[in-house]
């Protein structure tokens, strides 16, 4: 995606992907569930949707970020519905299935950091480049945290509300560890978006809940609330290099 397209890494990049990641829990869900999609139906139309986004995108030059938050939810929801798809509907178990992912997911980043984000940038710290590389990695990290959300609270039989109180704490925690530059690491980054992930999961599990507010209100709710943080919080400056607030994802892209 162009820079101009691209969020800042800071406060309300972090903040948009928490609820994003809950957001789009409950889109897969919706997709395969109320839309009578399955797990795998969706998949090609998210597919086809994604596309369409990265062909527009091309060619608009104004300054804005529906394109790359737009991509977020499509990628987060194909997530949910493949995780759901080979621990559910293949019935693999879910430990082997997080495994395999963790090692796609190491093999994805490096090879996209090799032969790929180096070399474009002749850096050695890049954390990401929203390009087709970025965007595997993502959909690899989104279908893993949804495992480790599902493993929480169906495995471990901590229940989707459990699932949350142990794994939310988790992402704080890595928010703190995070701090003075270290988001923007490679390992930091992606660990970041994978608990992020597996934590919106057992959030939007809960919140979607028969004694909550139901998958369509859930998901009309975590909805408006992702559009409310990214129009009332305000992106960094694109000048501020200083810290991890003021990184771009062009210039670290």
């Amino acid at each position: 995606m162009k820079p101009n397209h691209l969020p800042t890494l800071g406060p309300r990049y972090w903040t948009a992907l928490c609820v994003a990641s809950v957001f789009g829990a409950n889109m897969g869900d919706f997709f395969a569930h109320n839309l009578g999609l399955g797990h795998v139906g969706g998949l090609p139309h998210l597919a086809a949707a994604l596309a369409v986004i990265m062909v527009a995108e091309r060619f608009d030059e104004i300054r804005h970020q529906a394109y790359y938050w737009t991509a977020i939810i499509i990628v987060r929801t194909a997530a949910t519905n493949f995780a759901d798809f080979t621990a559910g509907d293949l019935k693999l178990p879910r430990v082997w299935v997080m495994v395999t992912l963790a090692i796609f997911l190491a093999a994805a980043v490096w090879s996209s950091w090799r032969f790929a984000w180096r070399h474009l940038t002749g850096k050695t710290d890049e954390v990401l480049r929203a390009d087709i590389g970025y965007w595997v990695c993502m959909f690899l990290a989104g279908t893993l945290g949804t495992e480790i959300g599902d493993y929480c609270s169906h495995n471990l039989k901590l229940d989707d509300g459990g699932a949350a109180i142990l794994l939310s704490p988790m992402v704080v925690l890595l928010f703190v560890v995070g701090r003075g530059g270290r988001l923007l690491l490679l390992p930091v980054y992606w660990t970041m978006v994978v608990m992020i992930r597996a934590a919106g999961t057992a959030v939007g599990d809960y919140l979607s809940s028969r004694h909550m507010l139901g998958l369509p209100l859930s998901t009309t709710a975590t909805g408006i609330a992702f559009v409310a943080v990214l129009m009332v919080l305000k992106d960094g400056s694109r000048s501020d290099t200083s810290s991890s607030a003021g990184e771009t994802v062009s210039e670290r892209a």
